[in-house]
């Protein structure tokens, strides 16, 4: 039987051609701010300096990334997040996600799963995006933080985050969902997992304070004692500096690194940090514009390539 990792050292990133802030995802997304005081070409530009800035530091750590090129057209402010409408696993399955913003939708690009394919061999896919038609979404790695080895599927139910397209994936990946509800400050439900957890090979950094139900906290901590992950606890202040949307990722002399943006590092304290570097080396990069307008932060601009 093939053996799981958690961690890859391979990540696909998008580069923007129109990056900039997008009405129709901040329905949902409490994190974006439409700052008006940069013009769209202004963004733009600023978001690719600070891009490529991230795909050199990762090259520099021995991380394989493949940078794609975005599309002038169609138009899609938020390609630069691929890790909502794909996911690639180690048994070659590639997955498409149903998205709920219909601009979000024109990212899923068969050239890319192509040029995945023709690197490592894609075996099976399975296109879940028909759910679209009723409203009912799943934005992959966004929407679900995947325990790999352990095959858990953990996420927060949101109107991003259907419980009947996360049954559908778990009954194809053969993972156990573990759903909860989480809010932030204003009492507002997290609109991805990713930005209030996320999940390393043994360690597990998360914002516990936005789940309120005491039996959802309760098996949260449970099956992180279960399944060996350290929990290293950040506050909702810390979350909303992005400390939740972090990614470890390894290189192929088997190092390992959590990648997050300067923001989300400046907001841990030294505590936080021996806390993590005990298990892995920080990575960090300033995504200022991209934080502000996409409301993701680095954890949303890798999406990790499993491969058979």
């Amino acid at each position: 039987m093939q053996e799981t990792h958690q961690i890859t050292d391979t990540l696909l990133m998008v580069r923007p051609a129109n990056f900039g802030f997008n009405e129709e995802t901040a329905a949902s997304n409490a994190f974006q701010i439409n700052d008006q005081s940069l013009s769209n070409p202004e963004i733009q530009a600023k978001a690719l300096v600070e891009f490529d800035a991230l795909v050199g530091k990762l090259r520099d750590a021995g991380i394989q990334v493949l940078v794609v090129e975005d599309t002038a057209d169609p138009f899609t402010p938020d390609a630069i997040f691929p890790n909502n409408w794909v996911t690639f696993h180690e048994d070659g399955t590639v997955m498409t996600y149903p998205m709920c913003a219909t601009k979000r939708r024109l990212e899923r690009r068969e050239d890319i799963l192509e040029l995945i394919n023709k690197k490592y061999s894609i075996t099976q896919r399975y296109e879940l995006e028909a759910y679209e038609a009723d409203n009912m979404f799943l934005e992959g790695t966004g929407s679900m933080i995947l325990d790999r080895e352990n095959k858990i599927a953990y996420a927060c139910l949101s109107p991003r985050t259907d419980l009947t397209v996360l049954d559908e994936f778990c009954e194809i990946r053969g993972y156990e969902p573990l759903t909860f509800l989480a809010v932030d400050q204003q009492g507002l439900e997290i609109y991805h997992t990713n930005v209030m957890m996320a999940l390393g090979a043994t360690f597990v950094v998360i914002a516990l304070d936005t789940v309120q139900n005491q039996e959802e906290k309760e098996r949260l901590e449970e099956k992180f004692a279960e399944t060996g992950k350290e929990i290293i606890l950040i506050s909702i202040k810390q979350m909303l500096s992005f400390a939740g949307n972090m990614l470890q990722v390894g290189n192929a002399e088997g190092k390992t690194f959590l990648v997050m943006s300067e923001q989300a590092f400046q907001s841990l304290t030294p505590t936080q940090i021996a806390q993590i570097e005990k298990h892995t080396t920080i990575i960090h990069s300033d995504i200022p514009t991209i934080e502000k307008y996409g409301g993701g932060s680095v954890r949303c601009m890798m999406a990790e390539v499993f491969h058979a």
